[in-house]
């Protein structure tokens, strides 16, 4: 098996405030309804989602998501409004820039588009797992996405290569993040992190499987000011990536999704699921 699966590619999407104008990514995401656990495979029930951060959203009434055809010929673009019933689900905590866009069964399925959903109970390690794993700094990660609106006539996903650089204060429950040392850029935004499988490894435990662990919010701006020497007071502050991508746990995602399911089964919006 590939350290990162050719499917994982798939479920990365483009979001743009136009058809050509891209500003942030985001993920294909498929909740398994509880109870369907021992269900037959492709008779489970299970809820897609639209993934990427909240602030991708903030001051849009409409988004347009970008995918291939899986005819070879350009990408496509589609429209969802967000001010009506695919209205965006954000984090009841306004410290995790998570947002979910629930979407009716299978939409893509008919349109002849390349797709793939992460699949919440396969392709996915949460906290908890991770913990297990003993996964600690270093280990290497992959971040996926279009820093800087890099799309073409198709949209071919940028792989970037890096490693953890703070992950035990998340996995022991005192921050809200994951820091990974790589380069992310303007429209990596809400993109999928999914961490390298390890063959070898120093202690009893490894990650067999390369599991989608996060989503991207941003670097970590570092800021230098320019003092005036007639008084004294900043008159320039500079400001640099410094190289550390902040990398929300996917938990925060489920637990969005979780509490979005929840409120949708009460008004009765659950009935088109596959």
């Amino acid at each position: 098996m590939p350290v990162l699966p050719p499917s994982y590619l798939n479920a990365v999407v483009a979001i743009g405030s136009t058809e050509k104008n891209c500003i942030a990514s985001g993920f294909l995401y498929s909740y398994l309804v509880p109870g369907q656990e021992k269900i037959e495979e492709g008779k489970k029930k299970v809820q897609p989602y639209l993934v990427t951060n909240r602030h991708v959203f903030e001051g849009l009434d409409k988004v347009f998501v970008r995918l291939n055809p899986q005819d070879g010929k350009p990408a496509k673009s589609f429209s969802l409004r967000l001010n009506d019933k695919f209205l965006a689900y954000s984090h009841p905590n306004p410290e995790i820039d998570v947002a979910v866009v629930p979407t009716k069964g299978y939409w893509l399925e008919g349109l002849g588009m390349q797709y793939y959903y992460f699949k919440d109970n396969v392709d996915v390690a949460f906290k908890k797992q991770l913990s297990d794993f003993a996964v600690s700094e270093g280990q290497s990660v992959y971040t996926l996405g279009f820093p800087l609106g890099l799309v073409s006539e198709r949209d071919f996903v940028i792989v970037r290569h890096g490693t953890l650089a703070r992950i035990r204060d998340a996995l022991s429950g005192f921050g809200h993040e994951y820091l990974v040392d790589t380069f992310v850029f303007p429209g990596n935004s809400g993109g999928p992190v999914v961490i390298k499988p390890e063959t070898v490894s120093i202690s009893e435990k490894s990650v067999p499987f390369p599991y989608l662990i996060g989503i991207v919010a941003g670097y970590l701006p570092y800021r230098e000011e320019a003092i005036s020497r007639q008084t004294g007071n900043p008159r320039v502050i500079f400001e640099e990536n410094s190289g550390l991508a902040s990398v929300i746990p996917i938990d925060y995602v489920q637990e969005c999704v979780i509490q979005n399911y929840i409120e949708a089964e009460k008004r009765g919006l659950t009935k088109d699921m596959k």
